[in-house]
């Protein structure tokens, strides 16, 4: 799923581009799913009713979701590059946490 701080009509364009056949991602929360304190939107990952010691968050910012820290796994900005492998980098990492 998509969990982003930005907002809805947004998160629905981001999909196109992501997955414009719809077949792998299934939820797509947005800024109305997202804690606002001073401000700032943050991710809150217990709102997504998973229990947290079997879930990671890939973001480029920290800033994202500073309450779970220990559950982020920092990516580069995607900048819209379609030769960007930065989440192909992230397969190793992410095969030997499902392992565990």
């Amino acid at each position: 799923f998509i969990y982003t701080t930005a907002k809805q009509d947004y998160a629905k364009k981001l999909l196109e581009v992501l997955d414009p056949r719809k077949k792998l991602i299934r939820f797509c929360l947005s800024q109305s799913h997202c804690v606002c304190s001073q401000g700032f939107y943050w991710k809150d990952l217990t709102r997504l009713g998973r229990d947290l010691a079997k879930t990671v968050a890939l973001d480029h910012t920290m800033q994202g979701f500073p309450a779970q820290a220990a559950n982020w796994i920092r990516v580069l900005r995607w900048s819209g590059d379609p030769q960007d492998e930065e989440l192909l980098r992230l397969i190793p990492v992410l095969a030997q946490l499902g392992r565990a």
